[in-house]
């Protein structure tokens, strides 16, 4: 068995995300495994170069898990013919220019997503990669993990019949920061750095709504700032002029409705942090991170609405939980796994820079959809 090194240039890693899921979870366990085997006698050697504006973060972070190569000077990196592969998970505002030099330096890239601050940047990036030739990815999260998983199963198998709706609950309160820390970094509610859970949100929506139920045909959406004064990292209070919350439906090609409610200012009561509903002809779901419930049609019970008696029917007890059927690996390192494959093997990807880009276009017009209050289509993008 022969090993292969491939260089990745990792920039912003000092972030939560890109540490924690990237480079830790992703990067570091895919190493910690002795490689990702390619199946042909060749194991590939993942080579993080870590890249960032901190040097003492930086330096220290390398040390921590025994890496050797860090730096501030992302053009320098650029310029390294070793390094193949350059990967983003910057603050949005920061992404375009550094893609572009990737791209411009004959880079693979693989992005956070959104993966620009507007859809025709966005669009832009695909063009650049694909007159370029490079394998270009980004990074859609959601539906590797467990629970929609199962869920993908379950609609592969003819579960459902027709799908007629899907309903969406994800959110929880992020406290303001006075009294207790706040769980987000204070640059999510201000617009001008790039803020906003519309922005934030709306491309997990698009691609989870894109790879298991359909295309997004139409969008209406109501965005609100429901807590409008926060307190930042250093305890000072600032204005929010982001929105946290948005209410969205969503029409797919196909027929079948989805309405989807995100919130940063909602308490939790629900099994998970984001929970689907799916209901069909021939049965339902309920899918979270980790767990998948269903309820068949020949299993239904028949509830009959009566408000003056108390109700009698464990209603969640009704429904029978999904088994695994399969170890399920780290999401963000699974989606890595396949790209290391496409950009080696050459192996079939879809989730590229103009999948980034509907996601993109996805969150400008809901935030359009609620500033204009009406329904707007959303055509499909093309190059």
């Amino acid at each position: 068995m022969t090993r292969r090194t491939v260089r990745i240039a990792m920039n912003g890693v000092t972030g939560r995300m890109g540490y924690r899921q990237h480079l830790v979870r992703s990067i570091l366990a895919i190493r910690e495994q002795g490689g990702l085997d390619l199946g042909v006698g060749e194991v590939l050697w993942p080579e993080p170069v870590l890249v960032g504006r901190r040097a003492h973060a930086l330096e220290e972070m390398a040390a921590l898990h025994g890496l050797t190569e860090w730096s501030t000077d992302l053009d320098a990196v650029l310029a390294d013919d070793t390094v193949e592969i350059y990967f983003d998970a910057q603050v949005t505002s920061a992404r375009v220019e550094s893609v572009k030099k990737a791209v411009a330096a004959g880079k693979h890239i693989y992005t956070e997503k959104p993966t620009a601050t507007d859809v025709e940047g966005a669009l832009d990036l695909a063009r650049l990669a694909r007159e370029a030739g490079i394998k270009h990815g980004v990074v859609q999260d959601k539906i590797f993990l467990p629970g929609l998983l199962k869920l993908k199963r379950l609609i592969d198998g003819g579960f459902f019949g027709e799908i007629l709706s899907i309903r969406g609950e994800f959110g929880y309160w992020v406290f303001e920061g006075d009294w207790q820390e706040a769980q987000r970094p204070s640059w999510n509610y201000r617009a001008e750095d790039g803020g906003g859970i519309v922005v934030d949100m709306f491309p997990h929506w698009e691609y989870v709504l894109h790879e298991l139920f359909g295309r997004v045909t139409s969008v209406t959406a109501q965005v609100h700032t429901h807590v409008p004064r926060r307190w930042d990292e250093h305890g000072e209070p600032y204005e929010a002029t982001a929105d946290d919350a948005a209410y969205g439906i969503f029409q797919l090609a196909g027929g079948a409705v989805a309405q989807i409610n995100s919130s940063w200012a909602v308490r939790v009561n629900r099994d998970e942090l984001v929970e689907f509903q799916v209901d069909g002809t021939h049965g339902s779901a309920v899918a979270g991170l980790r767990n998948c419930r269903v309820q068949h049609r020949s299993s239904t019970p028949k509830p009959v609405w009566n408000p003056d008696l108390p109700v009698t029917e464990p209603f969640r007890d009704q429904w029978q939980e999904i088994p695994d059927n399969q170890e399920f690996d780290n999401g963000f390192k699974a989606q890595w796994e396949l790209f290391l494959r496409h950009v080696v093997l050459d192996e079939p990807y879809t989730w590229d820079l103009l999948a980034g880009a509907r996601g993109v276009q996805l969150a400008e017009l809901g935030l359009k959809s609620s500033a204009e209050g009406r329904r707007l289509d959303v055509p499909e993008l093309t190059l």
